[in-house]
């Protein structure tokens, strides 16, 4: 994957532990400004591709550039700090016998008194923690730790940052708080950003790009949409969410589903299929004289309601609905369920999906 000057391009890259595969053939840039989410269940590989674009993992096979300059391949390695990268990890790893100015000074060893201490100003005002300087870390929240482990990373001016799963320690309010501030922070700076996270709405809610991993291999890289709206198969499209699944073979073009036939797009007659239908792409009504399901439960969650819905196919197959708002149908209500094609994905069915 070709990359721009001033970002951070990561080719071909396969890592082993063992007899283990971690990371298999991966290729991701991230752009100057630009905040790219590695998202992934636990284990998938993520974390250790994090950990070799930053040189804290040997390279074993592809190669790593920074604006343009070769950090890693398979002959040379340019040391991690060496790398004009800036890491925060999940527990921060502050130095807790040093002040928050002393932790974010740390690192700036090489510069002049005068410099480090503009530096560290300069670090300390743009994450809102100049009040801060003489404090220690364990007077601080988790939020404000976050932050100075951020300013940390950012002094010493480098061209990419690299975060590992950065918001995971805090409680839900104070990380929605965090993470808009940690976004708006990097971006303003004009910094390379990745971050490993196994949280999809994270990843949604802060990524210009997401790169989703699973077993080792990038399965698909696009923007929040794009990941969301066309998945490039089954593993994505349900990592993001709630899915109903139901199984075919495709016949004329479609395949037939409890919900009705569902448009395959040119794949072969007689080909073995997943359909996925996301709980928001299906609707109800309470019609009794149309009904094809009946209400088995109905909980409201806040924003929306979460319904399911027995089918009359002879199977009782379950469905799930998302609606908006408060919409509770008592159990045993006979409805009616309809189907939106455009969150509704078919796949050819793979051994491991």
């Amino acid at each position: 994957m070709v990359s721009d000057v001033n970002d951070l391009a990561i080719e071909h890259v396969t890592h082993r532990f063992g007899v283990i595969l971690a990371v298999d053939d991966a290729e991701l840039s991230v752009g100057a400004g630009e905040v790219v989410c590695l998202v992934g269940p636990s284990g998938c590989g993520k974390t250790t591709l994090l950990r070799v674009a930053a040189g804290l993992e040997p390279l074993q096979e592809g190669r790593v550039t920074i604006g343009g300059a070769v950090m890693a391949d398979t002959r040379n390695a340019v040391p991690p700090e060496n790398r004009n990268v800036g890491i925060v990890f999940q527990d921060y790893a502050l130095f807790p016998h040093l002040t928050v100015r002393g932790n974010i000074a740390f690192g700036l060893q090489k510069h002049n008194t005068a410099e480090r201490d503009r530096m560290v100003a300069q670090a300390l005002e743009r994450t809102g923690m100049s009040g801060y300087a003489a404090t220690y870390p364990h007077q601080l929240s988790g939020g404000q730790q976050q932050r100075v482990a951020l300013a940390r990373a950012i002094a010493p001016r480098p061209r990419v940052v690299l975060l590992d799963e950065p918001f995971s320690g805090l409680d839900t309010s104070l990380r929605h708080r965090v993470r808009d501030q940690t976004a708006e922070i990097l971006r303003d700076s004009g910094i390379a950003t990745l971050m490993v996270t196994h949280d999809p709405e994270e990843a949604m809610y802060l990524a210009d790009r997401i790169a989703v991993m699973n077993r080792g291999r990038i399965r698909q890289v696009g923007s929040p949409d794009e990941i969301y709206l066309k998945p490039a198969d089954t593993f994505v499209a349900a990592f993001f969410g709630d899915v109903n699944r139901f199984e075919g073979v495709v016949e004329n073009g479609h395949v037939q589903t409890v919900l009705g036939p569902v448009a395959t797009n040119g794949t072969a007659n007689g080909a073995k299929v997943d359909v996925l239908v996301r709980p928001e792409a299906l609707s109800i009504a309470e019609t009794p004289d149309h009904a094809n399901g009946t209400i088995a439960s109905a909980r409201f969650l806040g924003r929306s309601s979460l319904i399911d819905v027995r089918l009359s196919d002879g199977e009782a197959t379950r469905v799930r609905v998302h609606v908006p708002g408060r919409y509770l149908p008592k159990a045993g209500a006979q409805v009616s369920v309809t189907r939106n094609d455009t969150q509704t994905f078919v796949f050819t069915r793979t051994a491991k999906a």
